[in-house]
């Protein structure tokens, strides 16, 4: 498979940078991300033998997940960008003792056919490109007939919704997706999968939201590891954090909301689609 850069692919971005702390973010995010994941491929029929691709594989959690799904007959390959992520992933992979995974560097449209793969599979990719449909069509070309596309993206409204009765975490999340939809990315590119499914020719997907409920600690204060991973952004488009009030204590202030609410916040809420590609 050549690797390639195309000008489409330079204008996309992903709106929580590339800091060594955003790549520990996600490794902490997946954590909680990754049944809901595997549900999905199961599902979809991503199981031994079988070629995926994995497009933007940032530090491989996706990649280690369907590598084990596969097994050593299959094999997995991650399409990543930045550099630093791929060596965090390969890394990730050796001490995970796979040898069924290998990555290249290149953007997810820059990816060439030339090799066909059963599956391709990406979780948090599509709201950061700038036209998805695009990415998707040109994604299929690369999963032989009767293989699968797999994709699993947000959707805010939901977790606004059951959040509603705590007012600084529901602010935290309406926040993030200001500054989400600000940077040009879609925060609810979930739902959206049904249509982009079907406008980049391949047939309408099967889909599912899940939404994991908890109040721990290190689950309730997702919103605030989040939203240090945006704070570049934040400043950059103006946001004002002062309904939020001391970002320094925010941390402890969400927690202890949450503590005496004596209810679950949500996690994300995760919308995953997947279609079979046509056979002939």
């Amino acid at each position: 498979m050549r690797r390639t850069m195309t000008a489409e692919s330079s204008t996309s971005q992903y709106a929580l940078g590339k800091s060594d702390a955003e790549r520990e973010r996600l490794i902490r995010q997946a954590a909680f991300l990754n049944p809901l994941t595997e549900r999905l491929f199961r599902e979809a029929g991503i199981g031994p033998g079988q070629r995926v691709l994995d497009v933007g594989s940032g530090v491989g959690d996706v990649a280690i997940l369907a590598a084990r799904l596969v097994g050593p007959s299959g094999e997995v390959v991650g399409a990543e960008r930045d550099l630093r992520s791929i060596a965090r992933a390969r890394t990730r992979i050796t001490h995970a003792g796979l040898a069924n995974v290998r990555f290249m560097e290149c953007d997810i449209s820059g990816i060439s056919d030339g090799e066909l793969f059963d599956a391709a599979v990406g979780r948090l990719i599509l709201q950061f490109v700038p036209d998805p449909v695009a990415i998707l069509r040109h994604l299929s070309q690369a999963v032989r007939p009767g293989g699968v596309v797999v994709f699993q993206e947000v959707s805010y409204v939901p977790v606004l919704a059951l959040s509603a009765h705590l007012p600084l975490w529901s602010a935290s999340v309406a926040l993030a997706r200001e500054v989400i939809q600000r940077t040009g990315a879609n925060p609810e590119m979930g739902v959206a999968l049904h249509r982009a499914f079907q406008d980049a020719g391949l047939p309408a997907p099967t889909m599912r939201m899940e939404t994991l409920l908890g109040n721990a600690p290190d689950f309730a204060l997702w919103i605030y590891d989040f939203l240090c991973s945006l704070r570049p952004q934040i400043e950059k488009h103006n946001v004002s954090l002062e309904v939020l009030g001391d970002f320094q204590t925010l941390s402890a202030r969400l927690e202890a909301e949450v503590a005496k609410s004596n209810s679950v916040v949500p996690y994300v809420a995760l919308v995953g689609a997947w279609c079979r590609k046509a056979a002939h």
